[in-house]
């Protein structure tokens, strides 16, 4: 990563600034976006504390011209990308009958046309340097998870966008990962809409149990370096897509059964 461009979305909290500590300490130059000017300045002066050469850029993801003016800053000031890291993204939780449907329209401008508007813009450059892509995806990804309907169709739709990209460009040189970390400790699930599009803001699982933002960073990190196709964390994670591929009915009651333990789950036992 000596001397690199890394591209992060998302990247003031959770995963993606984790992802900005984690390729910035490997030696490349960071540009990270975010909605908000405080946080993304914060998490500014914590990378520069740590020697790391940063460009906090101000963007929101579903919006299809700030992608390309945060692409394009980021090549103007440094004149190269190598690594495109879409990790913005956010959750919902609630029964799909009970969802006001601008929930899911929400959920896929960020989750899905994130992705899609940022690697437009990015892939040239990417192209050029036959650099790195990578979708931090989900499980639900590859198993559907009831009470996240919004959730599970964007994380198939980042799926089957970047699965079909890698086949485009598989003798371009360019590298695609998907990464599914599985239950990670983050805010998402504090920041995830409920049915009627409000935050939930308070998580519903024990996220002191789960893996730290910054073991995925360091797995992604080592994926990216080792040009992997596939990335599932957690036994969890990888019993989840091996169950649903082996057994999908069996995999249905497993999943429901843990949707439903869930605290205040919307799904009845």
């Amino acid at each position: 990563m000596k001397n690199k461009v890394v591209l992060i979305t998302g990247g003031t909290s959770g995963i993606g600034k984790a992802c900005a500590f984690a390729f910035g300490g490997a030696g490349a130059n960071v540009v990270f976006s975010g909605r908000n000017l405080q946080n993304l300045q914060e998490t500014s002066r914590e990378l520069t504390a740590a020697g790391i050469d940063n460009l906090p850029v101000q963007a929101d993801v579903s919006v299809e011209e700030q992608c390309q003016q945060m692409v394009q800053k980021a090549v103007s000031r440094y004149g190269r990308l190598d690594v495109l890291i879409n990790n913005a993204g956010i959750s919902m939780r609630a029964l799909f009958e009970d969802l006001e449907l601008n929930v899911i329209r929400k959920v896929m401008d960020i989750n899905f046309w994130g992705t899609v508007y940022s690697t437009k813009f990015a892939l040239p450059y990417i192209k050029a340097e036959k650099g790195s892509i990578i979708g931090i995806s989900s499980i639900a990804g590859y198993r559907g998870l009831p009470a996240r309907t919004g959730y599970s169709a964007s994380k198939f739709a980042m799926h089957g966008f970047l699965e079909t990209l890698r086949t485009e460009l598989l003798y371009s040189g360019v590298h695609v990962l998907l990464a599914c970390p599985g239950f990670t400790a983050s805010n998402i699930r504090n920041t995830a809409l409920a049915a009627n599009g409000q935050q939930q803001g308070e998580t519903p699982r024990e996220e002191e149990k789960m893996m730290s933002a910054e073991e995925v960073a360091e797995r992604i990190l080592q994926a990216t370096l080792k040009r992997k196709r596939d990335l599932v964390m957690t036994t969890q994670g990888k019993l989840a897509v091996w169950v649903n591929k082996l057994f999908p009915s069996l995999a249905d009651k497993l999943v429901y059964n843990v949707m439903a333990k869930e605290k205040d789950s919307p799904l009845k036992k």
